[in-house]
C-alpha cells in the first residue's frame, strides 16, 4: 500500500480529494476515447482507494441532461446511480456566496464559479477539468489532464 507521501494521478497525493467538473465524467461515463484517455487514469485512481472525487450538483446536471434531452431515460438513472458512489455536493449558501465572490474576482461562468466555490468549501487539493476557463484562477490546483 502506498504512504502519504506518495504521489498519484497528476502529481496529487495520496489521499487527495478532487473535486471533478463535468466534461471528464461525461468523457469517461461516454467512452469518449480521445479526450477519455486524459482522465482514465485519475478514475482508475479513485477505484484503487488514492484518491477522493466529488463532484457538485451542478456536475450532477450537466451529466445528465444528454441522456435526458436524447430520451435515455434508463441511462440517465445508470448514470445517477454510478455517481451516487462519489461525494455529491449539493449547493449552499455558503457555496452561492462564495461563487458570487469568485465569478466577480476571475470573470467566470456561473456554473464554473459554483465548481471553484465547492472545490475550495469542501477542502479539496484539486480541481479537475478540460475547460481552459479556469486558467485564471488561484487558490486551488486545477489539472487539466494533460
Amino acid at each position: 500500500m502506498a504512504s502519504n507521501a506518495a504521489s498519484t494521478w497528476g502529481g496529487l497525493a495520496f489521499g487527495s480529494i478532487v473535486l471533478v467538473d463535468s466534461a471528464p465524467w461525461i468523457y469517461v461515463l461516454e467512452g469518449r476515447s480521445r479526450f477519455a484517455e486524459k482522465f482514465i487514469g485519475l478514475f482508475e485512481a479513485a477505484a484503487q482507494q488514492e484518491l477522493e472525487l466529488a463532484l457538485s450538483t451542478i456536475t450532477l446536471s450537466e451529466i445528465l441532461a444528454g441522456p435526458y434531452k436524447n430520451g435515455q431515460t434508463a441511462l440517465a438513472k445508470r448514470y445517477e446511480k454510478a455517481l451516487a458512489s462519489y461525494r455529491v455536493v449539493e449547493l449552499s449558501v455558503p457555496i452561492s456566496v462564495l461563487a458570487s465572490q469568485l465569478r466577480a474576482r476571475f470573470s467566470l461562468k456561473l456554473p464554473d464559479a459554483i465548481q471553484v466555490a465547492t472545490a475550495l468549501d469542501i477542502g479539496a487539493d484539486a480541481l479537475v477539468t478540460h475547460d481552459r476557463d479556469f486558467s485564471k484562477v488561484r487558490g486551488i490546483s486545477v489539472l487539466m489532464g494533460d
